[in-house]
C-alpha cells in the first residue's frame, strides 16, 4: 500500500483538482455519463487525460437504517485522495460538505473505505489525484429535496 501523500503533493495537486461524481441512495449509483458530467462541473486547472474510474459494481454506501426509518434524507460531498495505483489514501477523506445529519456524513465516510478504483492517467502514465465524490441519500417515500428536478418531474404515487 502506498504511503499518504505529503502536503507538499497534496498543494501540488490541489490546482488539478477533478471531481467525480457517483450518487449513493439505497446502493445505487450514477451512470458512468452522470458521473463524467459531474467531473466536468466540478473540474479545472490541468486534468489527467482519464480520470480515476470507480470499479465497484454497486455503490459501497448504506443508508443508516435509524435515519432510513425516519425518512431522513441529505447531500454529502467527500474530498478522496487516489492514488497512482487506484488505493484510495483513507486517512485523506475528509466530509468538503456535510448534509447537516452525522449518520449520513459517516455513512458515507465509512461507506468510501470500500471503495476501488482505476487510476487516473497523463498519456500512459498513472497519477495520483484529488476527488470531489458526492454523496445522496434518498428515502423513496420522501418528498423530494429542494434542487432535486428529476424526482420533482416523477409523478407521486397515493
Amino acid at each position: 500500500m502506498g504511503r499518504p501523500p505529503t502536503f507538499r503533493a497534496m498543494r501540488r495537486i490541489r490546482t488539478g483538482l477533478i471531481a467525480l461524481g457517483a450518487a449513493a441512495a439505497l446502493g445505487a449509483c450514477m451512470t458512468q455519463e452522470s458521473a463524467e458530467k459531474a467531473v466536468r462541473a466540478f473540474s479545472g486547472g490541468d486534468r489527467p487525460d482519464s480520470l480515476p474510474a470507480m470499479l465497484n459494481e454497486t455503490a459501497p454506501f448504506l443508508y443508516p437504517a435509524d435515519l432510513y426509518a425516519e425518512k431522513v434524507q441529505g447531500n454529502v460531498t467527500l474530498r478522496l485522495f487516489v492514488d497512482s495505483v487506484g488505493v484510495l489514501v483513507s486517512e485523506s477523506t475528509s466530509v468538503v460538505t456535510s448534509s447537516g445529519h452525522r449518520g449520513l456524513d459517516s455513512a458515507a465516510v465509512k461507506g468510501s473505505e470500500r471503495l476501488r478504483f482505476a487510476p487516473a492517467k497523463r498519456g500512459p502514465r498513472p497519477v495520483s489525484t484529488p476527488v470531489l465524490l458526492p454523496v445522496y441519500f434518498r428515502h423513496p417515500d420522501a418528498d423530494p429535496l429542494p434542487g432535486d428536478t428529476v424526482l420533482l418531474s416523477q409523478p407521486r404515487l397515493p
